[in-house]
């Protein structure tokens, strides 16, 4: 597809609604919000979706009945939202003709993923990656880290063992290189949940990320700390 791909979300929640759109937004994707089933129709009317995630909790016009009424029209793609980890749910939204689901708290790699595979199968899509360089390799000090493995590799041809949380960290400060990550988006980005002033996990991931990947840790120079902001990447183009 030449244009970016439409991505409509729908929720009751608007900062849940905030931090879709920022993430998606960054992987190149067009995304719009509505609060309700009258919103998620009016801006259909004008502005017709590829895909659109559809809470089943929202007040009114509930998700299920919406999921029918999309699938008989427009057919964009659609992926149901579902704070309920039982199966009644899942399978109902699916039997409306949905084609995938993702239960809250979600991981936002986890929601790309679902983005991109439902993107493939209904619209054949052009897929975005997990990061907004377009670049398949980029260069953070002595490491190369590839976009298409998400694995980080040293000139001498070490590996570094990076966990999935450890991953997606890296992931988010790639996408945000030479410009700070609050830590607020950190923390959605591996967890989804917001950072308290007594919260200090993302500070704990940080420091295990540089004892695998600075020369000395003890002062780092690639992953460096903005006071009361978060952290930066540092790279070199």
């Amino acid at each position: 597809m030449s244009n970016p791909v439409h991505i409509l979300a729908v929720d009751d929640e608007p900062e849940l609604l905030e931090a879709i759109q920022e993430y998606l937004c960054l992987r190149g994707f067009r995304v719009s919000v509505a609060r309700n089933g009258n919103e998620m129709k009016n801006i259909l009317a004008l502005d017709p979706a590829d895909l659109v995630l559809l809470d089943l909790g929202l007040p009114g016009e509930n998700g299920i009945d919406l999921t029918r009424k999309l699938k008989s029209t427009s057919n964009p793609g659609v992926i149901i939202v579902t704070a309920h980890g039982d199966s009644e749910d899942r399978v109902l939204g699916l039997e409306s003709g949905a084609d995938d689901y993702i239960v809250k708290p979600f991981n936002f790699r986890e929601l790309l993923a679902r983005v991109n595979s439902v993107l493939r199968r209904t619209h054949n899509a052009e897929i975005h990656s997990d990061n907004k360089s377009s670049r398949d390799t980029i260069q953070i000090g002595d490491w190369a880290f590839e976009h298409a493995t998400k694995s980080l590799t040293k000139a001498d041809g070490t590996i570094a063992d990076l966990s999935t949380g450890e991953i997606d960290l890296l992931i988010t400060l790639v996408a945000n290189a030479n410009k700070p990550t609050s830590r607020d988006e950190l923390m959605r980005a591996t967890n989804y949940r917001e950072w308290g002033p007594l919260d200090r996990s993302i500070d704990v991931k940080i420091a295990r990320l540089r004892r695998k990947i600075e020369s000395d840790p003890s002062n780092p120079q690639l992953i460096k700390t903005v006071r009361s902001v978060g952290y930066v990447l540092v790279i070199t183009t």
